[in-house]
């Protein structure tokens, strides 16, 4: 992960903020409101790649009457859970889940146990981005473990190396360097199934921020498959083999970069809803 102008100083949201910066510069994204931002929070948001305080942070997103409507008119009340792993992009893709008609929570990856989390019986998890490598990522390994065969689960950047690592992948520097929003054309093989990138161009152009990747030489392609990928070959999204709802992708949805990003983060609630008709049958 890199470096972000957004910050936060001693801030109540007590109503919605109309913006959200863009990963790449201060110009705000022009975005509707994404809900009612319902904790205080103290301290500053992750300014470089020095560790930031632990303070807890919990935030729930409810959603405004702009927001997009949801893919399905039975709404589950259950929330979709965040993980953010100390990063100041996840605020962008909680825009996103918010305007997408779903109601979610924030956590930081050290402000809740696997069990706690288990008890919000979340409809979905999405791992966010964050610096370091997955052992620095809290709960968010143990997550994948242990929710990620029944919950719908996304994990981005850090997120798909927490999968990768936690089903025998080895997470190793590119071959190619760090790179810091960096425009990739990404190509993608779902299998003819309704995935991550149903609806997308392929290939699709991404916003890339980070110097890890899973290793596609020791890839555990017995557990995992690979979904996408750059024209030199690095891994740029997986999924489960058997719980096809844990999936990830290694570059940024929620960079202005990734033009279609959006629509994957659409696509990653159509599968949440879909799970749960096929839970309910």
């Amino acid at each position: 992960m890199g470096t972000t102008t957004l910050s936060a100083h001693s801030a109540s949201f007590s109503k919605p903020s109309s913006i959200v910066l863009s990963p790449q510069t201060t110009q705000p994204l022009k975005t509707q409101p994404v809900g009612l931002f319902t904790s205080t929070y103290h301290h500053h948001r992750k300014l470089s790649y020095s560790a930031p305080p632990k303070t807890p942070l919990a935030i729930s997103g409810i959603t405004s009457a702009s927001s997009v409507s949801s893919p399905s008119s039975k709404r589950n009340t259950s929330p979709v859970v965040v993980i953010d792993n100390y990063d100041s992009f996840t605020y962008n893709l909680c825009q996103y889940i918010g305007e997408l008609g779903c109601e979610f929570e924030v956590y930081r990856n050290d402000e809740l146990t696997v069990d706690e989390l288990k008890q919000k019986n979340p409809r979905g998890i999405l791992i966010s981005p964050g610096p370091g490598a997955p052992q620095d990522s809290g709960i968010s390994l143990q997550t994948v473990l242990e929710l990620g065969p029944t919950v719908p689960l996304f994990g981005v950047c850090m997120g798909l190396q927490c999968i990768g690592e936690a089903f025998g992948g080895k997470i190793v520097r590119s071959p190619y360097g760090v790179v810091h929003g960096k425009s990739s054309p990404v190509y993608y093989n779902e299998g003819g199934e309704d995935g991550l990138f149903a609806g997308l161009s392929n290939p699709f152009t991404a916003g890339r921020y980070h110097s890890l990747v899973i290793e596609k030489e020791s890839f555990p392609s017995d557990v995992l498959e690979i979904t996408a990928w750059t024209e030199d070959g690095l891994v740029m999204g997986a999924r489960h083999k058997v719980h096809r709802h844990l999936q990830g992708v290694q570059f940024h949805p929620e960079s202005i970069i990734t033009s279609e990003g959006k629509t994957m983060v659409h696509n990653f609630i159509k599968l949440i809803e879909k799970k749960e008709v096929e839970s309910n049958k």
